[in-house]
């Protein structure tokens, strides 16, 4: 029995040509059950123009950010596979097809897309100060997170429905980091995890700021590691949450 398979592609002041055309491109070529643009903070005009896609739209008027854009997205979805692809089309629909086909045959249960893998096909226009902050990051994470990979933050990932199901009320980050809490919760639940090398191309324009983004990103690694040892029943992080104010999971909030 084939699964099915939903594509959520979070949006946020897209160019309205290159989404439109890498929607068309993953529709074509991928053919999915369905397809969710959750977009944020459309400018004038934005939405009539996207209407015509093969794709449903979810619009807020405001930035939720990332994380908070694709769980509303899962959310919303009623397929067997649940995925995401940044709305920039780095990840070329062939990357995403080889993405989602582990998650799709049941090999694993959550697929992680790699521009860092060895075998992967890159091309980069990041400063230097950029690559080498991204590489300081993976360092960093390798160490604190259970699961060890070449690339935790590419917007190519895809994961069972189940595994939805057991992780979606341990996901806080709002933001870029929803991916390093995805990958470190999906590692503490024991879900079956594997890293797939893609063709990447990088494109400009892009909303991440990366001397902030970086200090965000660190936080958010001793965050996740802390969260993490929260779900294995840990004293001491349970005694630190307690001193903690209360948040709440995206799932819960309005």
């Amino acid at each position: 029995m084939s699964r099915s398979l939903g594509v959520v592609v979070p949006a946020y002041h897209p160019d309205v040509e290159r989404l439109s055309a890498y929607v068309e491109a993953i529709d074509r070529q991928l053919d999915p059950a369905t397809i969710r643009v959750e977009l944020d903070a459309p400018d004038e005009g934005v939405v009539e123009r996207l209407a015509t896609l093969p794709a449903s739209l979810g619009i807020v008027p405001y930035r939720r950010g990332k994380g908070a854009a694709v769980t509303a997205g899962f959310e919303s979805l009623s397929t067997d596979v649940l995925a995401f692809l940044d709305a920039d089309g780095s990840t070329t629909p062939d990357s995403a097809a080889a993405v989602f086909e582990p998650v799709l045959t049941d090999e694993v249960d959550l697929s992680v897309g790699s521009r860092r893998h060895p075998d992967a096909t890159v091309s980069d226009h990041q400063t230097t100060a950029r690559r080498w902050l991204g590489e300081c990051f993976v360092w960093f994470a390798r160490r604190l997170l259970d699961a060890t990979l070449h690339d935790y933050q590419c917007g190519a990932k895809a994961l069972t429905r189940d595994g939805w199901e057991r992780i979606r009320a341990h996901l806080y980050e709002a933001g870029f980091a929803w991916d390093i809490e995805l990958v470190a919760m999906a590692a503490a639940f024991d879900l079956r995890i594997a890293e797939v090398p893609i063709t990447w191309e990088d494109q400009p324009g892009s909303t991440v700021e990366p001397i902030r983004t970086s200090v965000r990103m660190a936080t958010a690694l001793l965050t996740a590691r802390h969260r993490v040892q929260q779900v294995r029943d840990s004293r001491l992080h349970a005694a630190i949450a307690d001193h903690r104010t209360d948040e709440e999971a995206l799932i819960d909030r309005g």
